[in-house]
């Protein structure tokens, strides 16, 4: 499984903004998460890492990142965490 975390163009930002995702608040926390459909995210704020068999990201404040479809992971959260989030 490959999740890509980059940095966003303005425009990304920007799109993303426009087009009213979701927001997603979480506390420092441990936990499994599994992905039957793909999220991107864009990380307003905090730091996190997910992991999972045979490999891990660590993610935070102003990364976009995409998680695929059938991903099992475990995310640690290891400063509050907001963010944007559309899946699909």
């Amino acid at each position: 499984m490959k999740v890509e975390v980059r940095k966003p163009t303005k425009e990304e930002v920007d799109r993303i903004k426009a087009e009213n995702w979701g927001i997603w608040t979480k506390e420092v926390s441990e936990f499994p998460w599994s992905y039957d459909e793909q999220e991107t995210c864009l990380i307003l704020e905090g730091e996190a890492t997910a992991s999972w068999e045979g490999g891990s990201v660590k993610f935070g404040k102003g990364d976009l990142v995409v998680f695929p479809v059938g991903l099992d992971c475990t995310w640690k959260i290891t400063k509050p965490i907001r963010k944007y989030y559309k899946f699909g």
